[in-house]
């Protein structure tokens, strides 16, 4: 059997499993593929019958089309050989850590995060012994603090700076260029927050005029500077 044949075979077995088990998603799990890959397999075999689960379109021709930049390539391979057993999720965990821009910020000012708040959203939450985000709170030392369900003005000010992003960045860039790669995107957001957090004036809650910079800056000075004692009064 010919390894198109084989690949069609398991294609076949895939959707027959689905229609025995009637839970795309258990189907999914249980033969290691995603449901976008299920769904456009099962689309190609409504329309094309059997000759639709060959794979007919040759492979990506010259760099594949997801393929990592050659920074990140170097980068992963200097971690694989100076650390071979660490596996895939290990490597990627460390990673980021090397490439987070949040704690060395605080950390060059002499500041520490003891903690961060955010929603219930999966993005935040999840197994603390497999989520990303819980991973690296955790390899931190960060305590993670999340709001009481249903009460969003306990993080409003962070809803608001996600508005604010939405209305002056992506509304204002999604109109000026197509962008094609999340890699794009983010070389156009770092440039609006260098912006937004260097040189222009905030008027919000506490910032009377300030850049968040400066605002930061005069936070930790704030709590750094000698609290003076209380004087005692004559009786």
């Amino acid at each position: 059997m010919t390894t198109q044949k084989k690949v069609a075979r398991r294609k076949l077995s895939l959707l027959e499993l689905a229609s025995d088990l009637g839970n795309v998603s258990k189907d999914c799990r249980m033969m290691g593929c995603s449901r976008q890959q299920f769904y456009e397999i099962r689309r190609n075999f409504q329309t094309y019958g059997a000759e639709g689960l060959i794979d007919r379109l040759p492979g990506a021709k010259g760099p594949h089309p997801n393929r990592v930049s050659a920074e990140i390539e170097t980068a992963i391979l200097r971690h694989a050989l100076a650390h071979p057993c660490h596996g895939p999720m290990r490597v990627a965990h460390e990673l980021m850590l090397k490439d987070n821009d949040v704690p060395p910020s605080f950390e060059a000012q002499g500041a520490t995060i003891d903690a961060v708040l955010s929603d219930n959203g999966r993005e935040f939450c999840g197994r603390e012994d497999r989520h990303p985000y819980k991973l690296f709170l955790q390899l931190e030392g960060i305590e993670h603090k999340r709001t009481r369900v249903n009460r969003p003005q306990s993080n409003g000010i962070v809803e608001r700076l996600h508005r604010t992003f939405l209305d002056e960045h992506f509304r204002v860039e999604g109109r000026k260029a197509l962008f094609e790669t999340i890699e794009e995107k983010q070389i156009v957001l770092d440039q609006y927050l260098v912006e937004d957090n260097t040189k222009r004036l905030h008027q919000g809650r506490g910032m009377n005029g300030r850049t968040p910079v400066i605002a930061f800056i005069d936070g930790i000075r704030k709590e750094d500077a000698p609290q003076p004692k209380p004087t005692k009064k004559a009786a």
